[in-house]
């Protein structure tokens, strides 16, 4: 039984929560005080994607959805941090567009060989051997871990092809990629044999070569949804050259000039660039042709729209060489296999800052602030830039909370702890 070809797939991914630090004091014979020695929680692990040329689908996200790194350990006694959380490698074909769920947003073109950190770990949190002073020289506590990056997206995977087959099913598609390259894709005399892309390979000459794809027959109304062609269409938004092979044949009673218009019409309606695509049309089984006012038909019209026509017949191998010279031709032309820009702006995250915080004052006058929405916002901050930073106070102090310290009685340089983060405070 054939593999089902699966292009799309949502998932959901969260990166590994920092470390807690640790609270601990040095105990050795003979050392009266040996000071405090709580050491640091360890990062989060980040989730990688990374290509994987030996992947060609996106089956493996059909039946598993989440995707959880692990997290950092806490620190310990003596100075110990915690071991860093391993980062998790998910691997996708190379192709694959990453987009936000929510808005569509491309996030990554998975094209190149290159690794892609998608959610970065939690910091791992201090211990308290940071917290010493001179004058706080045993502090009593240290600090939590901050959460993971975790996203929601969607997978889309577009075929890295320099040149799509485009066409009715049953013209012959399969069959002259099997005949100019080493692909093997199923062949049989009935409609939608295949069923998802193929790739191949077409050597033209030493160091001239390019990446063939046969797309799945389109039918009509394919751009809303009919058939297989909705499915398969995105394929072909890389292509820079598209071999549109038509049956002249006669041998299904069709007419080829209706069948190379209304396939035009399908990638006008889904994409207005797709229809400026460059295209070179093959008419295909031309051996066994039994009407040839029929392929004459066809030159006229497709030469009257400025396309070039080649006679083909796959099947007997005739016509194929010139047509791979032709499409290496007018590939060397053209520019590049589109490669998509990233759209996505990370947006901060709601923060309710409603929810009450837990303050509390520590033996040696340091006010201790935490807080899940406080957590959250540390997070997103910059503190090495200044608007970043501003943007902090400013949400601190229209959340109340300097207001509450102050109902405390908080004074002029007293020290205020926010998980890694202190300051002196000044009204």
């Amino acid at each position: 039984m054939a593999t089902s070809f699966i292009d799309k797939a949502r998932i959901t991914v969260k990166a590994g929560n920092g470390g807690n630090g640790a609270v601990a004091f040095h105990r050795e014979k003979y050392v009266a005080a040996g000071g405090p020695d709580g050491g640091d929680g360890g990062k989060g692990g980040s989730i990688i994607l990374q290509v994987d040329d030996n992947m060609s689908t996106l089956m493996d996200f059909r039946y598993k959805r989440k995707y959880a790194a692990n997290s950092g350990i806490d620190g310990q006694g003596s100075r110990k941090s915690g071991k860093d959380g391993q980062d998790l490698v998910i691997r996708v074909p190379r192709g694959t567009l990453v987009r936000d769920t929510e808005t569509g947003e491309i996030i990554k073109d998975m094209s190149s060989g290159e690794p892609f950190v998608l959610c970065r770990g939690g910091r791992g949190g201090w211990g308290n051997m940071h917290f010493a002073t001179p004058t706080r020289q045993i502090p009593r506590f240290a600090k939590a871990g901050l959460p993971g990056e975790s996203h929601d997206v969607t997978l889309e995977l577009k075929l890295l092809a320099d040149v799509g087959l485009i066409g009715f099913p049953n013209v012959g598609k399969s069959t002259l990629l099997s005949v100019v390259s080493k692909a093997q894709p199923k062949i049989a005399n009935y409609h939608f044999t295949t069923l998802y892309p193929n790739l191949g390979v077409v050597w033209v000459d030493d160091g001239v070569s390019f990446v063939m794809a046969d797309i799945p027959g389109i039918i009509e109304g394919a751009s809303e949804g009919a058939g297989l062609g909705h499915d398969f269409l995105r394929h072909i938004d890389r292509c820079r050259l598209l071999v549109h092979v038509v049956d002249v044949s006669g041998s299904e009673g069709r007419d080829p000039v209706a069948d190379f218009d209304a396939i035009n019409a399908e990638l006008s309606q889904y994409s207005a660039d797709l229809a400026k695509r460059p295209q070179i049309v093959a008419a295909n089984k031309t051996d066994i042709c039994e009407s040839p006012e029929n392929l004459e038909r066809l030159r006229q019209h497709v030469e009257s729209l400025g396309y070039s026509l080649l006679e083909i017949s796959a099947a007997a191998h005739q016509g194929t060489r010139e047509l791979v010279q032709k499409v290496a031709q007018q590939l060397s032309t053209l520019p590049p296999v589109t490669v998509y820009e990233p759209e996505y702006v990370p947006r901060p995250a709601v923060v309710d800052t409603t929810a009450p915080l837990d303050i509390q004052r520590s033996d040696d006058g340091t006010w201790l602030v935490e807080g899940p929405w406080l957590q959250r916002l540390m997070g997103n901050v910059n503190f090495s830039d200044y608007e970043s930073r501003m943007y902090f106070d400013k949400t601190l102090r229209e959340s109340g909370l300097f207001r509450q310290l102050e109902d405390l009685g908080i004074q002029d340089g007293d020290t205020v702890s926010m998980y890694d983060f202190e300051f002196e405070y000044q009204r």
